[in-house]
C-alpha cells in the first residue's frame, strides 16, 4: 500500500518535502520522572508534531488556496476529532454557538420534533401530536437524511438542531428514512409556535380495562420547567377521585431538564434519596449527585407502573431507571433509547466552542444507561402498525369524555399489560393488609 501511494505522488510530478524536526538543545539536569509519564508526554509531542506538519503541508500545497486558511484548517481538524469521539461531541462555529446560547437545546418549538444522534444516525425520537410534523406524517423512529438542502451526514448535531429553528410561518423541508417500511419520505413543513405543556390524558382508566380498581393514567410528554408542578396538580385531581394506583406513560418522551426529572422523582420517593450520579475524568465538568427534595405534601406512596419504549430517552430513562432500582415502580414496555451522557459546552476565545461529552449518568445501583437503555421488568411490544395507529388516534382525538372508553378499546397492548401488572400489585397489597 505504501509503494502504491508513493508511485501516485511520483506520477503526479511532485514529492512533497517533509520539514525536518528541530534539533533539541541540551537540556539542564531535571529531577527524576516516572518512565511511563515521560513516554506519554513524548508520544503526545510526536503526535502534535505530526498534526502540525500535516496541516502545514496541506496549507502550502493544496490546489485551491482559498480553502486552506489556518482558521478553516483548524476548524476542520477539530470538527473531525470531536465527531470521531461520539455523536454528541462537536466543534461549534461562532454562528452555531451564538444561536445555541439564544435558545433551548431541543427542537420542539419549530415543527414539533425532537432529534438525537444514535449509531451514526440522527433519529427523530419524538413527534408532538399537535405539531406540523405530525400532521404531515412524520413518525417517531424516522431517520433524518436531509434537512433543508443539506445531507445530515455532513453536519453535527448542534448544526442540525439550528436548521430546525426559525420563525413561525417559515418553511422547512426534510427527508427521512423509515426503517419499519424501508421507504424514504420527503416532508414540507411550516414552523409554528407550539404549546409547551407536558402533561396529557390525566384520567382514571375506564372500568372495562381496570375492573373494580381505580387506576390512574398520566402521559408525560417531556421534562421541562413546569412539568413537576403540572404532574403534581394532575395527581392531586386524580387522588380526589379515589386513585388507588398509577400508570405513568413515558413512551416517546425525549427527556429534557434533569432537574425536572429529579423534581418528579421527589413526588414518589422519600426526601434526600439518591437518584442520579455522574462519573467523568474531570471534577470541574462533572455534575454533583442528585437527590430528591422535600415537598410540602406527603410522598405519593400508591403502587406505580411506568410505561417506556424505544423512544423514551435521557431524563425519561433516568426517571424509570431510578424508580426501578429503588423498587418503587414496575417498568413495562421496551428497552429505552440509551442516551445517558453529559455534554459540557466549553467556550473558546474566538467565539467558537466545544461541545464535549464529559461524564456519564448512572442510576442509583450504578447502572449506566448510555448506549444500553433501561431494560423493562415486563417486556411488552407493539408492532410498527400498532404504533402508527395509536399515534394517529392520539393526534385526531383530543381529550374528551368519550376518550376514556376509546382508549380502553384502542388495542394498546403495552397499556393493557401495564394495567394487568398494576392490578396484580394492588391485589397483593390488599391481601397483605388483611
Amino acid at each position: 500500500m505504501k509503494r502504491i501511494a508513493l508511485w501516485i505522488l511520483i506520477c503526479a510530478g511532485t514529492i512533497l518535502p517533509v520539514p525536518a524536526a528541530p534539533t533539541a538543545e541540551p537540556a539542564a539536569e531535571q529531577p527524576a520522572v516516572d518512565d511511563e509519564s515521560v513516554s506519554d508526554v513524548t508520544d503526545g509531542y510526536q503526535a502534535m508534531e505530526t498534526l502540525t506538519r500535516s496541516l502545514e503541508i496541506i496549507r502550502q500545497n493544496y490546489v485551491d488556496e482559498d480553502k486552506v486558511g489556518y482558521d478553516r484548517l483548524i476548524a476542520s481538524a477539530l470538527r473531525g476529532i470531536l465527531e470521531d469521539l461520539d455523536p454528541h461531541s462537536q466543534f461549534l462555529a461562532p454562528t452555531v454557538f451564538e444561536q445555541m446560547k439564544q435558545s433551548q437545546e431541543n427542537t420542539s418549538e419549530g415543527v414539533g420534533v425532537t432529534i438525537s444522534p444514535k449509531a451514526d444516525e440522527f433519529v427523530i425520537v419524538s413527534v408532538r401530536e399537535d405539531g406540523p410534523a405530525a400532521r404531515a406524517g412524520v413518525m417517531p423512529g424516522d431517520r433524518l437524511i436531509k434537512v433543508a438542502e443539506t445531507m445530515v451526514d455532513k453536519m453535527g448535531y448542534a448544526e442540525i438542531v439550528q436548521l430546525f429553528r426559525g420563525q413561525p410561518g417559515e418553511a422547512l423541508r426534510i427527508v427521512v428514512f423509515r426503517p419499519t417500511t424501508k421507504e424514504t419520505r420527503e416532508f414540507n413543513l411550516i414552523r409554528e409556535v407550539l404549546r409547551q405543556d407536558s402533561v396529557r390524558d390525566a384520567m382514571l382508566l375506564d372500568p372495562s380495562l381496570t375492573g373494580d380498581w381505580k387506576i390512574g393514567y398520566v402521559r408525560l410528554l417531556q421534562f421541562n420547567g413546569p412539568s413537576a408542578q403540572e404532574l403534581a396538580a394532575a395527581l392531586d385531581g386524580l387522588q380526589e377521585k379515589g386513585l388507588q394506583g398509577l400508570i405513568l406513560d413515558l413512551r416517546n418522551n425525549p427527556g429534557g431538564l434533569l432537574i425536572s426529572a429529579v423534581d418528579i422523582l421527589s413526588e414518589f420517593l422519600p426526601p434526600d434519596t439518591l437518584v442520579v450520579t455522574t462519573e467523568g475524568r474531570s471534577a470541574e465538568h462533572r455534575p454533583p449527585p442528585y437527590k430528591t427534595k422535600a415537598l410540602t405534601h406527603p410522598t405519593r406512596s400508591y403502587p406505580l407502573v411506568v410505561l417506556v419504549n424505544h423512544s423514551s430517552a435521557s431524563a425519561s430513562e433516568l426517571t424509570s431507571g431510578a424508580l426501578q432500582d429503588l423498587k418503587r415502580a414496575l417498568i413495562v414496555g421496551e428497552t429505552t433509547f440509551g442516551k445517558g451522557s453529559v455534554q459540557t459546552i466549553i467556550p473558546g476565545n474566538d467565539g467558537t466552542a466545544i461541545r464535549l461529552t464529559t461524564a456519564k449518568y448512572f442510576t442509583p445501583s450504578h447502572k449506566t444507561i448510555h448506549e444500553k437503555g433501561i431494560t423493562p421488568d415486563i417486556v411488552a411490544t407493539l408492532t410498527p402498525q400498532d404504533e402508527k395507529r395509536i399515534f394517529q388516534w392520539r393526534q385526531s382525538h383530543p381529550e374528551s369524555s368519550s376518550r376514556l372508553r376509546e382508549l380502553a378499546d384502542l388495542g394498546d397492548h403495552q397499556l393493557e399489560r401495564a394495567v394487568t401488572a398494576l392490578k396484580g400489585v394492588l391485589t397483593l397489597k390488599t391481601k397483605k393488609s388483611k
